[in-house]
């Protein structure tokens, strides 16, 4: 099977090669050679011994041992035409996999954040190296589209807004689910009803249904401008509601095998030499985001038939996935000598404070945020370099869109995947990354 460090890799040196930089560590060189050379030393002979050629516009040599290559933009401009002007072949795999890469996966209700902007461009990256390849990829998008979190909105709606069934109110749905947060926290009638309202939400009540769908609706179409804006296309909606009546019959199997363990009025799944239990079914009888994962790796397995599932979720999310995966093994219908099943972990987004990236005001960014002023930086920038005098003014914004959609990913994407960065517009745009 086609190794992940290999396409990882593959992205590192092209985004390496499209800024004309690489980058070589003799330090390294010298300990793997047991070498009682300077690494410095080593560096200079190395410099001294290249011949005069086509493809290199300068070496440097700096401390402790680093040697730093300038390509000409000469070279680099005429592989560019080449591939344009007929295309790369892809290097032969002799299996070609059905793969499923869960990605981006933002909550319904709640605007996308820097978070979900690694997951969507590092999914996106390997899903279009793995299709380059040959492979049968399925992107889904896993959306948090149910839960008891939509008690409090379906009630909300209904009070505040007695006319949603012929057309959404909701203008800002950030501040509708604030407010609806609060009465929750804050007002014991209200928090009743939100309860009731899930009951009847579970149950399929028509009405009940339809608010759902219509917030849904308001939060998909915010979702597809980004994706739009950022390229993706074909990610698949697969939210945790797809998978609702699956769980149902899930439960019950796993009953019937008497594999789960009452703890405290919950039940309980502990694979073995993981350090924390999968609850399955809650005190209250509900199901959990343990339930919902382990029933949708089942569905991916064996109802799509994926050989390969790869799920593009931060770090943080380490222990839950290996304890779903190690819970899936448990039960039999995973086979790590028959599927292959991985954590494609990433760092978080840091400030230049190099803290969790925030507004001023100490808010998560909002990504749509970090596109705007992205294209507003790209359209400076080309402004500076008289760029609108040269286009027309359609040149000009599809430039302007592909500088700062590019720039942001270029951002991300020149990083150690599971490393946390810190994000800077400014060195992003002079290429200093």
């Amino acid at each position: 099977m086609f190794p992940l460090s290999a396409v990882l890799g593959i992205i590192s040196a092209t985004l390496l090669l499209a800024f004309e930089k690489y980058v070589l560590n003799n330090v390294t060189i010298a300990q793997e050679s047991n070498s009682d050379q300077n690494p410095f030393d080593i560096a200079k002979s190395i410099v001294a011994a290249l011949p005069v050629n086509d493809l290199i516009e300068r070496v440097d040599v700096v401390l402790p041992g680093f040697i730093n290559i300038w390509i000409k933009q000469q070279f680099i401009s005429a592989e560019v035409r080449k591939i344009l002007l007929h295309g790369v072949t892809p290097p032969f795999i002799p299996h070609k996999y059905s793969v499923i890469v869960d990605m981006s996966s933002p909550n319904i209700a709640k605007e996308m954040h820097v978070g979900h902007l690694r997951s969507t461009i590092i999914g996106e990256s390997i899903s279009r190296l793995l299709s380059f390849l040959g492979h049968k990829v399925l992107k889904l998008n896993h959306l948090g589209d149910w839960g008891t979190q939509f008690g409090m909105l379906i009630t909300h709606l209904k009070e505040i807004y007695p006319d949603h069934k012929t057309a959404p109110p909701i203008s800002d749905l950030q501040a509708f689910y604030k407010t609806s947060k609060t009465r929750f926290d804050e007002e014991k009638d209200f928090n009743q009803r939100a309860h009731v309202a899930v009951v009847k939400l579970q149950q399929n009540d028509p009405e009940y249904v339809h608010a759902w769908k219509q917030i849904c609706d308001i939060s998909r179409k915010e979702f597809d401008d980004v994706y739009r804006r950022l390229g993706i296309e074909n990610l698949i909606e697969r939210g945790e509601s797809f998978y609702q009546s699956r769980m149902e019959e899930f439960v019950n199997d796993l009953k019937s095998q008497n594999v789960l363990q009452e703890d405290e009025g919950r039940l309980i799944l502990w694979p073995p030499k993981c350090e924390v239990p999968l609850t399955v079914v809650k005190s209250d009888g509900g199901f959990t985001y343990d339930t919902s994962d382990l029933t949708a790796l089942l569905q991916r397995l064996h109802e799509e038939k994926a050989d390969w599932v790869l799920y593009v979720v931060d770090m943080g999310q380490s222990v839950h996935l290996n304890t779903v995966f190690a819970g899936a093994e448990m039960l039999g219908y995973y086979n790590p000598n028959v599927h292959r099943v991985q954590h494609i972990g990433f760092g978080v987004v840091l400030g230049e404070d190099k803290k969790k990236f925030k507004t001023r005001s100490g808010d998560t960014v909002r990504l749509v945020d970090l596109l705007d002023e992205g294209l507003e930086r790209a359209k400076n920038r080309l402004l500076e370099k008289e760029r609108n005098k040269e286009l027309t003014e359609a040149e000009f914004e599809r430039a302007q869109k592909a500088v700062a959609y590019g720039c942001i990913k270029y951002a991300d994407l020149s990083h150690s995947r599971t490393i946390d960065y810190v994000f800077s517009f400014d060195r992003v745009s002079n290429g200093d990354m």
